[in-house]
């Protein structure tokens, strides 16, 4: 929070990335910009924070599910597990947008024509990180099995929301279906 806050004080406009786990995901509908945010993690507060501190000559962009060319996310997790097991277990009862970051960026650059405040820029559909699993695993081509499992099985200790798909109702830019983004994510890293 106090690098987001040195960054405004500078008086430039600035995108500051959020995420969709300052819901709580007690909603079964998309959460839109317009919704509270009541976070139950502390990466979800320090994300609320971030917010605020950004202040009101800021892009505030939300979303979910991210992967991308480098570094660790769920789907370079999944690949390499998959590799490794012929059977991952996978949370059933946390359903998100996955992400591709390529076509967050484009959105992304969208928006800096539009007014500051808050956009929920995420994926179109939704999937349960197991049904994302199971895609990830068809898509590049293994015979990896997902066995669906709950978070209380997993054991983290951090929650997660259960329910944390972001709609816009300000007219964020669409980006594509979630299978769309993965499909281009695997063929690149192949």
């Amino acid at each position: 929070m106090g690098g987001t806050r040195h960054v405004a004080e500078l008086g430039t406009p600035l995108v500051y990335f959020s995420t969709d786990y300052v819901f709580d995901g007690r909603k079964s509908e998309p959460y839109v910009e317009s919704d509270p945010p009541n976070p139950i993690s502390a990466y979800g507060r320090t994300k609320v924070y971030g917010e605020g501190a950004a202040g009101e000559s800021a892009w505030i962009v939300r979303s979910s599910g991210l992967y991308g060319p480098t570094g660790k996310n769920f789907v370079r997790a999944m690949l390499d597990l998959g590799r490794e097991r012929d059977e991952v277990a996978v949370v059933e009862d946390q359903r998100t947008s996955p992400t591709y970051v390529a076509h967050l960026a484009t959105a992304t650059r969208e928006l800096l024509d539009r007014p500051f405040g808050i956009w929920h820029v995420a994926a179109d559909g939704d999937a349960t990180w197991a049904e994302f699993a199971e895609a990830i695993y068809e898509e590049a081509g293994l015979d990896t099995r997902v066995r669906p499992i709950s978070s209380a099985e997993l054991g983290r200790s951090a929650q997660r929301p259960a329910y944390s798909v972001l709609r816009s109702e300000k007219g964020a830019p669409a980006l594509p279906h979630w299978r769309e983004g993965l499909r281009e994510y695997i063929s690149l890293i192949s």
